[in-house]
């Protein structure tokens, strides 16, 4: 049976292989931050990378001067079972195997210079290295860079700072453990690592405590004050450790020697020999193993919780991204159907008051057209000089006798002309008004957000219907115009010549001047102003019937039949053009991709801690 430390390993490979982690900048997904691991912390050759090396058992980290950690290393370590070869793999290498670690160390150098180039630049982002050994415990460990006090030549000024804030971003998560690595050659009050902890874990709950280079202390001294806890107590054990001296690692002294080295000194040390159970590398990786287990397994809840929570979230994203679209053309048919209705609803939507703008089309008849008939320039065209004008034009070389016949219709004629001009300007504010709901309701229509391919089909089959309701309509709208030119209301102008009679004779009574008064300005006056009551008329009646006529050639027709033609022409098409329809735009599709991953991955998850989590 897995170990909790060996599943929490998989399950942090599985986050950073589809990028769910962070790189020390506050962006770890929250199943990392859930997850604890062990972050190493220490000075600049306080003896971080032996340590490691140390739990390891192999000789895999750069060396050098100055800093040689300059990015952070994720090294999860997974025990095999006994004789199975070592092996390392890197994230960015998936599908290599290193047995060389001495290419190991190498790789580590190459991928540091491939994002810091070949300086002493620092990098957030991590490496991310998993050892599979029979020698080692599993345990996750995360090697950050040295704290320093001053920045050397080809470093920022602000690299103190720079690193400390890496450092700090790690081990203030609450579920980091922190590995606070001290020289024991050098006062304790002076050790970074210690400094670094105190602050952010001030009860000394999560930091373990480790003093190397015990050998190297002077003659007569040792750092027994320190590992029993009386010169600085934490709640967690301190550990001694007796690193490989520079002339192993020149002779190449390997790691199996080296750890026996490491035991026979406290063995037979007058100093730490009563506490040689308790020392040591191997000790170390024991002890933060057992204590990351139990730390683990306290976080079960919490972190099943946390999965849970992600999964429905994860699921609720699928949903509103969609599920895959089937392949065979039948279900590919009834899908661009069913995403048709689903715009077409929300377009009705629009007009019906279900949502904004259908209000627009009524703001277009109570508006727009009034203002548009009262700016009609009838004040010019029935001037007393234009009347006249028209009126002796229509009489040709024999003056009418009683009432100008023939000047009237001329004059009414050419006023109804006048009328074209707010018809058509109604249809085409009416079309511009659909035009904008189609746009707002394509953009509305959450499934077809998923297909940029249908969306343009969708805007050209409806825009192409829009047209031919505009043409309809502006036939229709004409026509109105037309017919009240084409027939004068009889009644109107049969009260005329009686009108005309009534008023025609001058006080006293002398029928000649009614003769007279045919050729004067009050005549032509009079005709204009019959001629303008009788536009006012037609006027007040085109104000009603356009709204209605526009309204059924194309607020209606859009309602019933928008997407007719559109149904008609993909009823023919084959599956590959229907495939082509169906389209998805790339990047909801690699979203999907990504979201489908991590739900496999948390389900899975889910499973393995359920199955593991009572293992003891």
């Amino acid at each position: 049976m897995e170990s909790l430390i060996g599943l929490v390993n998989r399950i942090q490979r599985a986050c950073t292989a589809l990028g769910d982690y962070g790189g020390g900048d506050n962006t770890f997904s929250s199943l990392w931050e859930a997850l604890p691991s062990v972050a190493v912390v220490g000075g600049q050759s306080s003896g971080k990378s032996s340590v490691l090396e140390s739990i390891v058992g192999r000789d895999f980290l750069p060396r050098g001067s100055g800093i040689v950690t300059r990015r952070p290393l994720v090294l999860q370590l997974h025990k095999t079972e006994s004789g199975q070869q070592e092996y390392a793999e890197f994230l960015h290498l998936p599908k290599r195997r290193f047995t060389d670690f001495a290419l190991v160390r190498k790789e580590i150098q190459d991928e540091t210079d491939r994002i810091t180039g070949r300086t002493k630049q620092i990098s957030n982002v991590p490496i991310h290295l998993s050892i599979y050994s029979p020698n080692v415990v599993n345990l996750t460990l995360i090697d950050l860079p040295g704290l320093t006090k001053v920045a050397v030549e080809g470093q920022p000024e602000t690299i103190v700072e720079d690193i400390e804030n890496m450092v700090r971003s790690y081990v203030e998560k609450p579920n980091c453990i922190i590995l606070a690595i001290s020289p024991a050659n050098q006062d304790i009050a002076t050790s970074d690592a210690i400094k670094l902890a105190r602050e952010v874990d001030p009860s000394g709950e999560r930091t373990f405590g480790v003093l190397t280079k015990l050998d190297l202390m002077d003659k007569g001294t040792n750092a027994l004050d320190v590992i029993e806890g009386r010169s600085y107590r934490l709640q967690q054990p301190w550990v001694g450790i007796v690193n490989r001296s520079q002339a192993d690692i020149n002779k190449n002294v390997d790691m199996v020697l080296a750890r026996r080295k490491e035991r026979e000194y406290f063995a037979t040390s007058p100093d730490y020999g009563h506490l040689a159970s308790k020392m040591g590398s191997e000790y170390l990786a024991k002890l933060l193993s057992k204590h990351l287990e139990s730390v683990i397994r306290a976080r079960i809840p919490s972190i099943t919780s946390l999965i849970n929570k992600s999964i429905d979230e994860l699921e609720s994203e699928m949903d509103h991204l969609g599920r895959p679209i089937a392949v065979d053309a039948g279900a590919q048919l009834y899908t661009i159907l069913e995403l048709c209705r689903a715009f077409d609803r929300i377009f009705k939507e629009h007009l019906d008051g279900g949502r904004p703008g259908g209000d627009r089309i009524y703001g277009v008849f109570d508006n727009q057209l009034p203002a548009a008939l009262r700016k009609l320039p009838f004040d010019r065209h029935l001037s007393l000089q234009n009347v006249r004008k028209i009126v002796s034009e229509a009489d040709g070389y024999q003056p009418h006798l009683i009432a100008p016949e023939q000047g009237y219709r001329r004059l009414i004629e050419g006023s109804l002309n006048y009328f074209r001009g707010p018809a058509e300007a109604s249809v085409d504010a009416v079309h511009f008004v659909l035009k904008e709901l189609v746009r707002k309701s394509i953009g509305e229509t959450q499934e077809l957000k998923r297909f940029p391919t249908l969306q343009a089909e969708i805007a050209a089959a409806t825009g192409e219907s829009l047209e031919r309701f505009r043409d309809d309509s502006k036939k229709t709208v004409i026509r109105l115009v037309e017919m009240e030119a084409s027939y004068l209301t009889v009644e109107f102008f049969r009260k005329l010549p009686q009108e005309v009679e009534k008023g025609g004779n001058p006080p006293g009574g002398n029928p000649a001047a009614s003769t007279v008064d045919r050729y004067t300005e009050g005549h032509f006056r009079r005709i204009a102003s019959n001629v303008s009551s009788y536009v006012n008329m037609v006027s007040d009646t085109l104000r009603n019937t356009i709204p209605k006529a526009v309204v059924h050639c194309q607020v209606r027709e859009a309602k019933q039949s928008l997407l007719n033609h559109f149904y008609t022409q993909i009823g023919k098409k084959e599956g590959k053009q229907l495939s082509q329809m169906l389209d998805e735009d790339p990047a909801l599709m690699e979203r999907r991709q990504q979201c489908a991953k991590r739900l496999e991955l948390y389900k899975a998850a889910r499973d393995e801690i359920d199955s593991v989590s009572w293992v003891r």
